[in-house]
């Protein structure tokens, strides 16, 4: 745990994330707006849509962004081997924003200008196009993906345990994130059912689609 100003305890939250994924920019703004109202940090990971889905049976709609999908990931895994795992942050918030809000795609153009808002080296653009850093990518993905089973997606948290475990859930997906208190108290809920033995599932079908604020 970190601490906060006051010297009080704050807890470290791991949010495993694909940039191209709508919900878990979601869930990650959400996240950013429970660190305003109760005592969190947190961390992002990196989680790859294309290696949990390489060998399955998608949509066809969904086929050219498995393929698409890769380059994003593969230049914040070398962002973070080059200089350090808290890049993560900044150049995700410029993917996120760059591709849900102004529809920027998952190209070259939009790697370049997130690297840019940044504030990494442009050369980093060319790792999109290199393989050699998905071992490196599976191994991170591992980490986030496997304690959660293999039937989830994006996004995964793993927080500190009672018994000093990490608790590690899929979710919370919604939309729109909830604002000020009603974040903290979603939070709290969370962390709630997350630390319960047994519990396993809480769900309902979707009647909308994303909402970007």
């Amino acid at each position: 745990m970190s601490a906060t100003p006051d010297g009080s305890a704050k807890t470290v939250a791991d949010i495993w994330v694909d940039p191209r994924c709508p919900w878990a920019w979601i869930t990650s703004r959400w996240m950013l707006e429970v660190e305003r109202v109760r005592p969190l940090e947190t961390r992002f990971r990196l989680m790859s849509l294309s290696v949990l889905n390489e060998d399955r049976e998608i949509p066809e709609k969904y086929r050219q962004g498995q393929i698409d999908g890769w380059a994003c990931v593969r230049v914040c895994t070398a962002a973070q081997h080059r200089h350090g795992s808290a890049v993560l942050r900044p150049l995700y918030e410029a993917m996120g924003r760059l591709i849900h809000h102004e529809r920027a795609g998952l190209g070259r153009d939009m790697i370049a200008a997130a690297l840019a808002e940044a504030g990494l080296p442009a050369e980093l653009v060319t790792a999109g196009d290199d393989d050699g850093w998905d071992e490196r990518l599976r191994i991170e993905h591992h980490e986030g993906m496997d304690p959660v089973g293999s039937e989830v997606g994006t996004p995964v948290i793993h927080v500190p345990g009672p018994d000093g475990r990490p608790l590690a859930f899929f979710g919370p997906v919604l939309t729109p994130g909830p604002r000020g208190e009603a974040a903290g108290r979603l939070w709290d809920a969370v962390l709630a059912v997350a630390s319960t033995d047994g519990f396993f599932e809480l769900k309902r079908g979707r009647d909308r689609d994303p909402i970007f604020d």
